[in-house]
């Protein structure tokens, strides 16, 4: 069996990871873009045939942790060579609303939208609704290799860890995970129930935070209470964060409804929430429900009479129609009274940081309002990476994946027996080669 990391082991994001049987049976996990600098896209050498080829060459079918950019995003091209691509359901149908509303904003901008863009949008779409639904806890079987997904928490709603079963050997993929969101708290059972029971030979994790001196990161819940005191601080709160994240918005809409207020979201804003209530709020006991959405563009009047005389909270994003939007509702409030949340990655808005995005900075401070910085990680803490590794507790080795290129996984607090099997170069321990490229 052959483990191969084609990237990721000293970069976040574009991660790929290769497992491959002696029979010749090979499956890839994730298959995204490079994460951008700055405001633009990078240049990934794997948008060029050449490059990705190599790669794709002998594959039988790719299965994708989650619906990040990062991790999918050359599903029109895997489709042209007919391989087999697998994600969960809803991840499945928040990428094609996803390129659906980007495909109506293109079409609505067609005088400045190359046909081309759109040509690529549509094939991305039909690549999509070609993808295969795996369920959690239920395996997949390509060839003579078994994948069984189990869901995990991450800042994108659909999150899943793979046990991959080959030659004899069983390696876990955890994709990115944290245990500190709504549904945390099941990482470690879910480990040692399902998984540390089978004898893990080799553990393939993420360390995004290993080089961010975060500390232990704050719960949801917390954010949520927190939220609620800037709410009751400022009657107008204006909060920019990824809407595909359902733990964040549940956040905001919590604390929203604890003061009586409404949460104003768009049509898409919308759209996505009803996917995360027809799915995630199944049940009885669920909580991924948000009775306080309002959607403005059906109910403009009523938003700019009745939500503006008892204070609103307003999800927000940067594009020109949105910019539209705020102006409009902010000409006649009391300037004091209004604030930003802020509530994504904070490099994007630190000058010094190579992920520092201009657009996004100027968008945030364009406004007479008040601005606050309100977040917790999508990812794992190092206290979270630690308890992990021990609950896995790998035969042969751990590759640290998805992470900066000086970030040591060595120098989290692990027994030194675990460190020993920490590997990021190509070796071969028993009969499992592992490949870093």
């Amino acid at each position: 069996m052959t483990i191969t990391i084609h990237r990721g082991i000293n970069q976040i994001g574009g991660c790929i990871t290769e497992i491959s049987s002696a029979a010749g049976t090979k499956i890839l996990i994730d298959l995204g873009h490079n994460l951008p600098e700055g405001d633009n896209r990078d240049n990934d050498p794997l948008d060029k045939a050449e490059n990705i080829d190599p790669i794709l060459e002998g594959v039988d079918a790719i299965f994708y942790t989650h619906s990040h950019g990062d991790h999918v995003g050359f599903e029109a091209y895997v489709a042209e060579k007919g391989i087999p691509q697998y994600i969960g359901a809803l991840s499945k149908a928040l990428l094609i609303q996803l390129r659906e509303n980007l495909l109506y904003n293109m079409q609505r901008r067609i005088k400045w939208v190359k046909q081309e863009e759109m040509d690529k949008m549509r094939a991305s779409i039909d690549a999509l609704n070609g993808f295969i639904a795996f369920e959690a806890n239920k395996q997949v079987t390509i060839g003579d290799i078994t994948v069984t997904p189990y869901y995990v928490s991450h800042s994108a709603a659909d999150s899943y860890m793979f046990l991959v079963e080959c030659d004899g050997h069983t390696i876990l993929h955890t994709g990115d995970f944290r245990d500190h969101g709504y549904r945390g708290k099941g990482l470690l059972p879910t480990i040692r129930t399902y998984i540390a029971r089978r004898k893990v030979d080799v553990l393939v994790t993420e360390g995004t935070m290993l080089g961010r001196d975060d500390g232990r990161m704050i719960s949801e819940e917390t954010l949520c209470q927190q939220a609620a005191e800037l709410m009751r601080k400022y009657k107008y709160v204006f909060v920019m964060c990824t809407t595909q994240d359902a733990d964040r918005i549940l956040s905001i809409h919590n604390a929203t409804k604890a003061l009586g207020r409404r949460m104003l979201v768009d049509g898409y804003q919308w759209t996505v929430l009803k996917k995360f209530e027809d799915t995630l709020g199944a049940g009885p006991r669920t909580r991924y429900r948000y009775p306080k959405k309002y959607c403005y563009h059906k109910h403009w009047d009523e938003v700019m009479n009745e939500d503006c005389k008892r204070g609103f909270t307003m999800l927000v994003r940067n594009n020109k129609r949105m910019r539209g939007h705020i102006d409009r509702i902010m000409e006649g409030l009391d300037k004091e009274q209004c604030c930003l949340v802020y509530s994504q990655f904070l490099g994007y808005i630190l000058p010094e940081h190579s992920a520092f995005q201009q657009n996004t900075y100027d968008f945030i401070h364009s406004r007479d309002r008040h601005f606050e910085y309100l977040h917790t990680s999508g990812h794992a803490s190092r206290d979270t990476l630690v308890a992990v590794c021990k609950s896995v507790n790998p035969r042969l080795a751990i590759i640290p994946i998805h992470r900066e290129a000086k970030s040591d996984f060595r120098s989290l607090d692990l027994p030194q027996e675990l460190k020993d099997k920490v590997h990021t170069e190509s070796i071969t321990l028993e009969d499992v080669k592992i490949v870093v490229k």
